[in-house]
């Protein structure tokens, strides 16, 4: 069966974003390196979930500069099929929503043939997907910064989740690649 994969940069301090939703600490030393950041998350991915504000930021972006990998990691990141989650966002046609019964959509989802599923987010989506018990694995790009406020990763979380730590790769920059999967 399909997993879902929680795969998302984190500050030190638990952050996904600054206090005024900045992410300007998630940089690579070169936009070659974020190409292959984007390519190692692909291996194995053929679905996204995303929020409704992380789509609407990130589900269509292309960036105008960058290296030739850069892009076509981003043509890679866009053949993949979509899905936000949201009650408000009108269609796009590029993605599908749902709009209710988050647990039951989502399990009818892993039992459809595919590869795994990268959980995007955001924070809310991350939190009610923690709160079903539909993580499988989290892998975590810990960043070696701490902002002291912001949008924490783990919030509202209703029961606890153990863990078992498969692997922990650090970058030269210090950044731990932490890669954990759910205990059932």
């Amino acid at each position: 069966m399909r997993k879902i994969i929680l795969n998302l940069a984190v500050t030190l301090d638990g952050f996904i974003e600054g206090p005024n939703g900045e992410i300007d600490w998630i940089t690579g030393d070169t936009q070659t390196d974020f190409a292959d950041i984007i390519n190692d998350i692909l291996v194995g991915i053929d679905a996204i979930f995303y929020g409704r504000i992380s789509y609407e930021l990130w589900g269509s972006y292309r960036p105008e500069e960058g290296s030739p990998k850069l892009k076509e990691a981003y043509e890679l990141l866009h053949s993949k099929k979509k899905y936000v989650f949201s009650t408000t966002m009108a269609d796009d046609g590029k993605a599908t929503i749902i709009r209710s019964d988050i647990k039951e959509k989502v399990q009818e989802i892993l039992k459809q043939p595919g590869e795994n599923i990268w959980l995007y987010g955001g924070g809310k989506l991350t939190t009610t997907f923690i709160n079903f018990g539909l993580i499988d694995a989290y892998r975590l790009a810990v960043y070696p910064v701490i902002l002291g406020s912001g949008k924490p990763l783990f919030e509202n979380i209703k029961d606890r989740t153990n863990l078992k730590l498969i692997d922990v790769k650090h970058s030269e920059n210090g950044i731990l690649l932490l890669n954990y999967e759910t205990r059932r």
